[in-house]
Order: structure tokens, then C-alpha cells, then sequence
């Protein structure tokens, strides 16, 4: 969540300020600010507006230049959205301002503390009580007196820091929170996301905990906040700026739909061996124990939140069916709350789209610290999870910069799908139907591309029910998750309200909301359970409920039972959820869109989570 951008160099920062929050806007906000100084005078300009980021820009004046600045997008944590509430914030002497992402868990002592010394404070927020913690340590020096005060923070932090008295630096630290730092030329950038500077520069550093960063105009010192000098390696990003655009599509969540035939292939590149009839991972294979451990486990937990643990539940079954492991899919929030068995035949998977999610970074560390092989699906290179699990599989689905995951969900499953293949081959699974498997899986690009080009017609059906109140999403086997995602795709970006459940479980509740005025979607593919999925509907259909239906081309039965039918390709059941889902993402857009919504940042959500 939130985002923060900050710039030290010659030049006037102001339009670079604006520019790297606009690109970040994806991560959810409702407030936002900048501070800029001009080095020679000290003179600060501050604006802070809530609302969107054109608004801020609305209270710009020709006046407000500076070469040093640090922005800020915040997502309401501590107070609600307000000016007072909004970063940057500032300490009470006026002299130190600071910007940051994550929270304080011990701000009321700390407060009381301040407090005692006759500090006072004028926001809700954790934020301004560390601005002015670092005050209460200051002498002569920024870096020593910011160093001081996160010694005494219980927490998560991202952090940019600047002093008037000290014009020729920035201070950024980090601790939970993503933090990067942009080398250019006699000028330098940091940021929570490379898509705030990859427009600069493609040079970049990441922070790791508990390390503090001093930037200068031509140089960056690196320290632990034991004062120590470390060396950093400086990495290339791995995107380009036309990647982070539109491209002509009305929504960045439209043109990553559309982007899928695409992602997957980038996902499945170099890992599939059709002449073996199986898969090859190197972010696993490089780490010998850690596939030993996956190959010969006898449990297997997938941890993971909101789209990304319907991927799991996918996960889930894919692995038991083919690989015989058991799997168990956990909530992260709920998993470090919990006491799980884990044993040295315990593996644990974590999937964020982010490589940030909090909750899931969490569960992470507790896995480990219970002894377990951990591994890593993420999509962001460099990302917090990525290095804190033991191995991992990069889904390389390129930036996903709507709210709302799509393509980076087919990738997750693309992902779970070769896992379960590697496990699957070396254990019973035939050549034969190893083969068959991959080579369906080389098939899926052009089979998604034909969903794509029959948009038209989903838009039509989509568009008889933007005014829906309620929808029912069901499924069975691979499909159930299927329709979950459905239903939080609808949820997340129209406001509709929308429910997922398996489809035999409809009589035992949900049967009962059941009418004319209730559109009722099924996955209804030609599958070893569809008779089961006919009699479902059948008992819709008894109900006056609306049906739409995701069916198998060259399914004319399904058309006596459906008020509308959405025709989808055949491919096997492992990855039938890819193909599946497809038709969901677009039935979602089509109708936020055509309720006036803003499908890319939706209300009250944020891409990545990095708070509890």
C-alpha cells in the first residue's frame, strides 16, 4: 500500500515528484503530498491534498521548486483521510520532514513518551510520532539521530527523511516495507516501486531490513543501523516504461487481460521439456535441498490471501490429484496465528503477487522459524518474499498495475500447474501423460487468444446485469476456486455484491436467495463431474434464477438450460482453470465499466498489502 518517491540532484523535482506517485497510483491511496527544498535558500515548498493526485496537482503553483524532494501516497491506517493525516509529515520544530509506509505498533508509548517532553501532536497518525522521535535524537546529524529512533520502533517502516539544516542529503531506511534506491547521473532517486523511476533510470539498489540508505547528488552510502558501511549490488530493472502504460487500452485491468496469451508463455519459457513429458524449474533445481524436500514431502501447506489463494486452492488440487501429496491451503493471516504441525517433511508455499503482502510474509517467517522448506511464487523480482524464502519460481507476468489481479492469477496457476507436473514425473505420472500435459500447456496461448476474440459477445452478456445487486458464482473440482475468483473479480471493481461456492452446496443455503431478479453464473465444462453441474442448474432453473454459463464449444445441451452461454475451448482438466476464468475476468470489467467505475484503483483496496 501506499507509495513513496523522492528525488536528490540539480534539477526542479517537482514534475518527477507528481510523475512517480501518478506511477504507483495502482497501490491504493486516499491522500497524498510532496515537500521539495531549494538547496541554496532552504526554502521548503509542502503541498498535501485527499483525493486523487490530479488534485493535488490542481494546488500547484510556479513558485513550488526545489531539488531536493520526498511524495507520498497514504492509504488510511492511523486516522482517517485528511490534510493533518496526509505525508509528508513534520516535526514539531519544523525542521525535519518525513515520509513513510508501515506501521508503528509501539506509537502509543512512544507518544507518551514525547509527550512527556512537551512534544506535541496534530495528526492521528503513527507517522508523525516518528518524525518527531528522530527530532527528540537530533544534534548536528540526520543519518545519527534517524538511526537512534528506529532503534526504539516496534514495526514495519519505509521511510525517506530530510533536514533543512541539511540540504545535501536524503535519508531512507527500511524495515518490512519495499524500499529502492535509483542511481542516475549527479542525480539519485529512491522509491517503494520501480515503476516510480524506471522513466530515470533502469540502476537501481535494494534496501534489505534493518539497512539505512544516505543519498547524495553523486554518491549513496550504505549502512546497517549498527553504523556498519556495506557493500550493495547495484541491479537492473527488469522493465521497460511502455510496459507501465496503457497502450491504448481504456484500462490498464482491460489490457491485462488481454495481455494473458502473452504472460503465460513468458511463464512457461524455458521450463517446459516436451521431449521428457515434464518441467524444469531452475529457481528450484539450483536449490538441491529444497527440491529433495518438495519431490519427497508428505505435507505441503500453501499460504497466501485474496486472488492469490484461489490460486492455491487450485494448487491444491492439482498436487493431491497427480502428485498424491497431501496439501492443505491456509489464509496467512490466520496461518501465524495458529499452531500448524510442520515437521522436516513439511513444505511451505507462499504466492503473492507483490513478494510484499504483509500477512503472508508473516506466515512466512513463522513456517521457517517451525523448520520448514519454504518456497517463493512471486511476480516482483527483488521482491521481500523472493529473498526470504529458500527457492522460488518468478511467474514473470510483467507488471500488473490494476488492483484487480488477472493476468498474474493464470500465472500463479501456470506456475502451481509445472510443480505439479516436476512432482507428478517423479513419482507415477506417466511419460504419456506427462506429455500430454505439456503439450496442452504450449496450446493454452491460442486457446486463451480465441476466448479473447469473442469479448464482443461477453460484453453484450455482461452488459444486461450492470445493474445487478447480488450475483452466485458456482463451480465444482478444479472450478469451485474458479468461482470464487469470479465472484471477488465482481466484488472488487463493480461493488456488486457476489458469492463463490461449489455448486452442490447451493441446496444447503444459498438455494434460498435464489429468483428471477438473482443471476446465477456456472462453470459448466464437459468434465467427469458435468452431469453432476447439470442437475445444479436444473434446480436453478426451477427457481426462475437467471443462468449464465461458461460451457465447452460444441455443448448444445447446455443451451436449453442457460439463458446466456459463454463458449470456451476444451484442454485438460489441470489446466482448465486458466481457460475458465477468462470469460470471469472479462463478465467483471465489462460491468464496472459500464456502471462508471474506476476499474484500475477501486475504492477502499490496494494492490499491494503491507500492513496487517
Amino acid at each position: 500500500m501506499c507509495g513513496i518517491v523522492g528525488y536528490i540532484g540539480n534539477k526542479d523535482c517537482v514534475s518527477f515528484l507528481i510523475e512517480g506517485l501518478q506511477r504507483v497510483e495502482y497501490r491504493g491511496y486516499d491522500s497524498a503530498g510532496f515537500i521539495v527544498m531549494e538547496e541554496d535558500s532552504m526554502k521548503t515548498h509542502m503541498k498535501k491534498s485527499v483525493g486523487k493526485i490530479i488534485d493535488l496537482k490542481k494546488k500547484l503553483k510556479n513558485s513550488d521548486k526545489g531539488n531536493i524532494g520526498i511524495a507520498h501516497t497514504r492509504w488510511a491506517t492511523h486516522g482517517e483521510p485528511s490534510i493533518a493525516n496526509s505525508h509528508p509529515h513534520v516535526s514539531n520544530n519544523k525542521k525535519i520532514h518525513l515520509v513513510h509506509n508501515g506501521i508503528i505498533e509501539n506509537y502509543i508509548s512512544l507518544q507518551k513518551k514525547l509527550e512527556s517532553k512537551g512534544y506535541t501532536f496534530y495528526s492521528e497518525t503513527d507517522t508523525e510520532i516518528l518524525v518527531n522521535l528522530i527530532e527528540s535524537y537530533y544534534t548536528d546529524d540526520i543519518e545519527l539521530a534517524t538511526k537512534k529512533a528506529l532503534h526504539d520502533v516496534k514495526g514495519t517502516y519505509g521511510i525517506g527523511v530530510i533536514h533543512i539544516d541539511e540540504p545535501d542529503k536524503l535519508i531512507v531506511a527500511r524495515l518490512g516495507s519495499p524500499l529502492l534506491i535509483g542511481i542516475g547521473e549527479n542525480e539519485n532517486y529512491f522509491a517503494s516501486d520501480t515503476s516510480s523511476v524506471v522513466a530515470k533510470t533502469d540502476d537501481v539498489v535494494y534496501l534489505d531490513d534493518k539497512e539505512i540508505g544516505i543519498i547524495y547528488k553523486d554518491r549513496v552510502i550504505h549502512k546497517n543501523l549498527e553504523d556498519e558501511i556495506l557493500e550493495k549490488n547495484v541491479e537492473k530493472i527488469d522493465i521497460e516504461v511502455q510496459e507501465i502504460e496503457k497502450d491504448g487500452y481504456d484500462h490498464f485491468m482491460l489490457k491485462e487481460i488481454f495481455q494473458q496469451p502473452r504472460t503465460l508463455i513468458d511463464t512457461m519459457r524455458g521450463r517446459i521439456l516436451l521431449d521428457e513429458g515434464t518441467t524444469n524449474l531452475g529457481g528450484l533445481k539450483q536449490h538441491p535441498e529444497v527440491y529433495d524436500a518438495l519431490i519427497n514431502a508428505e505435507k505441503i501447506y500453501i499460504i497466501a490471501c485474496g486472488t492469490s489463494w484461489h490460486s492455491a486452492l487450485i494448487g491444491e488440487y492439482m498436487i493431491e490429484e497427480y502428485a498424491k501429496i497431501s496439501v492443505e491451503v491456509e489464509y496467512a493471516s490466520e496461518f501465524r496465528y495458529r499452531d500448524p504441525i510442520i515437521t522436516d517433511k513439511t513444505v511451505v508455499i507462499a504466492i503473492s503477487q507483490s513478494g510484499e503482502t504483509a500477512d503472508t510474509l508473516a506466515a512466512l517467517k513463522e513456517a521457517k522459524r517451525k523448520g520448514a522448506y519454504t518456497i517463493g511464487l512471486c511476480n516482483v523480482v527483488g521482491s521481500t518474499i523472493s529473498k526470504v524464502t529458500d527457492a522460488g519460481v518468478y511467474l514473470h507476468a510483467g507488471p500488473e498495475i490494476g488492483v484487480a489481479s488477472t493476468k498474474a492469477f493464470t500465472s500463479q496457476v501456470m506456475a502451481l500447474a509445472l510443480i505439479t507436473v516436476d512432482i507428478a514425473r517423479h513419482k507415477n505420472m506417466s511419460f504419456r501423460e506427462g506429455y500430454k500435459i505439456v503439450k496442452e500447456m504450449k496450446l493454452l496461448p491460442t486457446l486463451i487468444d480465441s476466448i479473447l476474440d469473442n469479448a464482443p459477445a461477453i460484453k453484450d452478456v455482461s452488459l444486461k446485469f450492470k445493474d445487478a445487486k447480488n450475483f452466485l458464482y458456482l463451480g465444482r473440482g478444479f472450478n469451485f476456486p474458479v468461482a470464487l475468483e469470479g465472484a471477488l473479480k465482481l466484488k472488487e471493481i463493480s461493488y456488486i455484491h457476489a458469492e463463490g461456492y461449489p455448486a452442490a452446496e447451493m441446496k444447503h443455503g444459498p438455494i434460498a436467495l435464489i429468483d428471477k431478479d438473482m443471476p446465477v453464473v456456472f462453470i459448466a465444462i464437459k468434465d467427469a463431474i458435468y452431469e453432476k453441474v447439470i442437475t445444479n442448474m436444473k434446480e436453478v432453473k426451477a427457481r426462475n434464477g437467471v443462468i449464465i454459463t461458461i460451457a465447452s464449444y460444441g455443448d448444445e445441451e447446455i443451451e436449453k438450460l442457460s439463458d446466456y452461454v459463454i463458449k470456451i475451448p476444451d484442454t485438460t482438466n489441470l489446466l482448465m482453470p486458466i481457460l475458465t476464468v477468462i470469460p470471469l475476468q472479462l463478465i467483471s470489467y465489462y460491468i464496472a465499466t459500464a456502471r462508471g467505475l474506476d476499474v484500475d484503483m477501486p475504492r477502499n483496496l490496494a494492490k499491494s498489502v503491507t500492513v496487517e
